[in-house]
């Protein structure tokens, strides 16, 4: 099947290399930048994931201005839009994605909030990372982004994360 996910063990590197790219990122958004976080499976100690780093920018706006566009454009990112949500991407193959959200919107405390709770609960990690590494092996890269979706929305019903969000500041 050609079209699989690639799904390695986690890497220590993973931390280092986010805040390489951070600086960049940083810069490059400037004072439209209110907060960036390491976001996703990479951001997880042990957790297996797609090689790929997600960026997590929180503005003070909705979308980044035209000039911090051109300078994301400069650092090799492409605009690239899900309904209602702009994110950028990095690397053929892909290396980093950089999403980006209003700072303490719906958007940015739900990827903090998971990557907390993966980080908190270690049965829940491994959980995931097995899963993911299931799918990778058995489906293509929409069989595996699906059921790996419908495995996150359902944590986020379950008791324990709710309750794990329920008693966290607001970021």
């Amino acid at each position: 099947m050609p079209d699989r996910a690639v799904v390695v063990p986690y890497d220590p590197a993973w931390p280092g290399l986010y805040e390489a790219e951070a600086g960049l990122v940083r810069n490059a958004l400037g004072g439209e930048l209110v907060a960036l976080e390491h976001v996703g499976s990479t951001a997880v100690p042990g957790l297996a994931a797609k090689p790929v780093l997600d960026l997590l920018a929180g503005l003070r706006g909705e979308r980044p201005s035209r000039d911090a566009v051109a300078a994301l454009r400069a650092l090799g990112y492409l605009l690239r839009s899900r309904p209602g949500r702009p994110y950028f991407r990095k690397g053929t193959p892909r290396t980093h994605v950089l999403h980006v959200a209003r700072h303490g919107d719906r958007q940015w405390r739900t990827k903090l909030d998971l990557r907390d709770y993966l980080r908190a609960d270690p049965r829940a990690a491994a959980a995931y990372g097995e899963l993911k590494l299931s799918l990778a092996a058995t489906r293509s890269h929409a069989g595996y982004a699906g059921a790996k979706d419908r495995f996150i929305r359902e944590l986020e019903t379950t008791t324990d994360f709710v309750r794990f969000v329920e008693s966290r500041p607001q970021k």
